[in-house]
């Protein structure tokens, strides 16, 4: 959470605006996942003698994961959109590059 949050400070040059309705959104992905925030990366990196790689088949299993919480979602595709992508972010900010569509 730290680590998204630092992120977001660097790349806006200052605190989000939205930053409770990401939370918000993280913590509905989290439920709906049944996993807390850092099982999520967890399950999305392995350590190597390299250092940290991404884990291909978590980082597939949560984008896939998102798209069907995201379109579970209530309101207009623009509003789930924003959602899926909050959690995006968390992930992104740590380190799993996913984007919305992503081919799997």
């Amino acid at each position: 959470m730290q680590t998204w949050l630092r992120g977001l400070r660097e790349q806006w040059g200052e605190e989000p605006d939205d930053w409770e309705q990401r939370l918000r959104a993280l913590a509905g992905f989290c439920a709906f996942a049944e996993k807390d925030p850092d099982t999520v990366i967890k399950e999305c990196v392995r350590e190597s003698e390299a250092g940290m790689r991404i884990r291909l088949k978590g980082r597939r299993f949560y984008n896939d994961k998102i798209a069907e919480w995201q379109a579970s979602l209530p309101g207009d595709r623009p509003a789930q959109g924003r959602a899926g992508n909050a959690v995006r972010s968390f992930l992104i900010h740590n380190g799993i590059f996913l984007q919305s569509g992503m081919q799997t």
